[in-house]
Formats: structure tokens, C-alpha cells, sequence
């Protein structure tokens, strides 16, 4: 093999893989661990690495982050542990002090790239669960924020939701189409501010949307009004 015929085939690895991880952002909203990443995706780290170059280049990702990360706890245990000392109100009371101000935060900061997911979440794909497409829809504006500990935050607190044990909302089988619309449309409010740059509008227009969701939990359990506007 000459050397050119290795630097094209380097190349087309290097394709593969950014367009693997550009999938995976695009499904889960995130990327995992490095080594995850490389044992799932069964690459080199140092291939994992220029295609992860690659793509923080195009600002298709935030800037690798200098020094040492120290390594995070067991986000699943921990929401574990969390479960069994909150309820449903209490979750939507802190995502309605956090995702605000991602929305708020991705309309400054979302690359062209990141404002292209979030419009493409803000419509549930077909035969995608209701839940998983709303999970998408909200990770992708928290990367979009471009704040890595809010990110972290975000997901420990969508596990704690997700949690069967909490019973937080009604199942996939019981959400209707017409919700399911209806939300898509709150989704698109969102999407759009965010894509016109106007920050105050797209942290309004999330407040709006969770507290829909809030009014809607608030029902089902029987509980009053929670919210001011």
C-alpha cells in the first residue's frame, strides 16, 4: 500500500467515525466517555480523538476543556437514590429553574449546527416513543447551551423522571396524538427563538412549555394551582 493509498483510507476511517458520533449526538443528545466512545464505536482512542478534532472545528461540539476532569459519580445510582426522596412536582420545580435558562443560554451560544438538531427535535420523528423524542428535544438544547455542569445536571435530573418508580407522567401508550402535536408546536416555539437569537424569548417560551407539563402533573395528582405566572 503507498502512502497515499493509507492517508485515503485514514481519511474514510475518520469519515466513518464522525459521521458514527454525529449519529449518536443526533439520537442520545450527548456523547459519552472517550472510552466509551472507542469501545463502542470499536476505534483506536487516538482515532476517536481527530474525528472528535473534527468536529469540534466545524463547532459541531464545545471545546475540549484543559486539565484533568475528575471523574463523575454514577449518575444512575445516584438518581437511584434521588427517587426515593422526591416527587413528581418537586422534579418539574427544578426543571423549571434549569431548562429556562439553557434555552436562554443555547440562543446566545449554539453553534449553526447545534440550532439545526434543535430545530430538527422540535418535531417527534415517526415511530419514535413520545418520550424519547421530548428527551431529545431538551438534550439537544442543553448542549446547546455550552455549559457542561448544567448538561450533567440536565441528565441526572431526566433520569430521575424516567424513573418508573416515581411514576411521573403518563406512560408512551397513554400519550395522545394530540398531545403529542401539541407539544411539538410549545417545541417549535422554543426552536425558533433560539434559532433568531433572541435569548428572553426562548427562556419565556420554555418556561411556558414546562409549565404545561407542571399544571398537567399538578392534575393528575390532584393537586391545586403551583404556579404564578
Amino acid at each position: 500500500m503507498t502512502d497515499e493509498d493509507t492517508v485515503s483510507s485514514g481519511a474514510e476511517e475518520a469519515a466513518d467515525v464522525v459521521k458514527s458520533l454525529r449519529r449518536i449526538i443526533d439520537e442520545e443528545g450527548a456523547l459519552p466517555a472517550e472510552r466509551v466512545l472507542a469501545e463502542r464505536l470499536n476505534v483506536k482512542r487516538h482515532q476517536l480523538r481527530k474525528s472528535l478534532q473534527i468536529l469540534r472545528g466545524l463547532g459541531e461540539l464545545e471545546p475540549a476543556r484543559s486539565g484533568r476532569r475528575a471523574s463523575s459519580p454514577d449518575t444512575s445510582i445516584q438518581s437511584g437514590k434521588l427517587v426515593l426522596s422526591t416527587n413528581p412536582l418537586e422534579v418539574m420545580e427544578m426543571r423549571m429553574m434549569l431548562e429556562p435558562t439553557l434555552a436562554r443560554l443555547a440562543a446566545l451560544r449554539a453553534s449553526p449546527a447545534e440550532i439545526a438538531r434543535i430545530l430538527q427535535h422540535a418535531k417527534s420523528p415517526a415511530g419514535m416513543s413520545p418520550s424519547q423524542a421530548d428527551q431529545l428535544f431538551h438534550r439537544a438544547i442543553a448542549a446547546g447551551s455550552r455549559n457542561s455542569l448544567a448538561s450533567e445536571l440536565h441528565i441526572l435530573l431526566h433520569q430521575v423522571q424516567n424513573d418508573g418508580r416515581l411514576r411521573f407522567a403518563n406512560s408512551d401508550d397513554e400519550t395522545t396524538v394530540e398531545r403529542v402535536a401539541q407539544r411539538d408546536a410549545e417545541h417549535q416555539v422554543i426552536a425558533e427563538a433560539i434559532a433568531a437569537r433572541d435569548p428572553k424569548r426562548a427562556e419565556k417560551a420554555m418556561w411556558d412549555h414546562l409549565a404545561v407539563v407542571q399544571r398537567k402533573i399538578a392534575s393528575r395528582l390532584g393537586v391545586g394551582s403551583v404556579n404564578a405566572a
